[in-house]
């Protein structure tokens, strides 16, 4: 058996030497522009923790930490696929009591298919799965779903701007039809720090109209920094939610914490 000084070893290299000999020295400013692309070839795993305040009818907050490695494949010279997997843990106010239940949600799977040569407008096109593994059923529906997915942004001097788009249909007997619209605008500050807006819209077309989307407005702030050698990006946020369900919260904020990891 390893003792636990081997595991101290292993992990001492990998934060403090492996990084160092993968990534050089590569500029944090220009890794905090990368880290806003989601289609950038690089591997990285954010942890991006999504919380709702004063939701009905106890004012309990709703909270998803979504955890969501993106795993880059070069198809071709020309041809990048961008795989990035969605995995939430939900903590979800119960409707009768003054509680809350923890558990994991469906999974999401999204596959870009993006060209490797970078010009003025980015882009990728590509499936989104959904894939059922909802813990319990006020999670997630549990059943399988697919739909488009695109992305597409610019980089110009300090400013990367974008905007992700999907739509995922079901297949079970809940059959959900349901949208997904984010942009994004960050501009860079010196010394790896940057502004960014990137709320989330979403709406679920089965839903009477005035109870299907969640639109939220807002921004916040983030920076680039190491841990040792191995580039991490943070950034936290703040949404009023201007249109909104009935029950749902007036507030959210977002904090994520991405660790990058730059093919060499």
């Amino acid at each position: 058996m390893k003792s636990y000084l081997y595991y101290l070893q292993i992990i001492f290299i990998s934060v403090f030497i492996l990084p160092e000999t993968i990534f050089g020295q590569q500029n944090d400013s220009d890794l905090a522009k990368a880290s806003q692309n989601p289609v950038a070839d690089m591997y990285s795993l954010p942890f991006q923790n999504n919380t709702i305040y004063g939701n009905d009818p106890h004012n309990r907050p709703q909270n998803i930490l979504n955890i969501q490695p993106v795993i880059p494949v070069n198809l071709t010279g020309k041809l990048n696929l961008i795989n990035r997997l969605i995995a939430p843990v939900i903590t979800q106010p119960s409707s009768v009591e003054d509680a809350s239940s923890t558990g994991m949600g469906d999974l999401s799977l999204t596959a870009w298919l993006s060209p490797a040569e970078a010009k003025k407008i980015i882009y990728g096109i590509g499936p989104v799965f959904q894939i059922p593994v909802a813990s319990e059923p006020e999670f997630g529906s549990g059943e399988f779903g697919i739909g488009p997915s695109v992305v597409a942004l610019t980089i110009i001097d300090r400013w990367v701007a974008g905007i992700v788009v999907n739509n995922v249909w079901t297949f079970g007997s809940v059959k959900e039809n349901k949208f997904l619209f984010q942009y994004f605008v960050n501009y860079n500050l010196p010394k790896a720090w940057y502004v960014v807006s990137g709320p989330i819209m979403t709406a679920n077309w089965n839903a009477d109209l005035k109870q299907r989307w969640v639109v939220p407005v807002g921004a916040g702030v983030g920076k680039v920094f190491r841990i040792g050698k191995l580039p991490v990006n943070i950034n936290g946020q703040v949404f009023k939610n201007v249109i909104k369900p009935d029950g749902v919260g007036d507030w959210q904020s977002r904090i994520q914490l991405q660790f990058i990891f730059p093919k060499a």
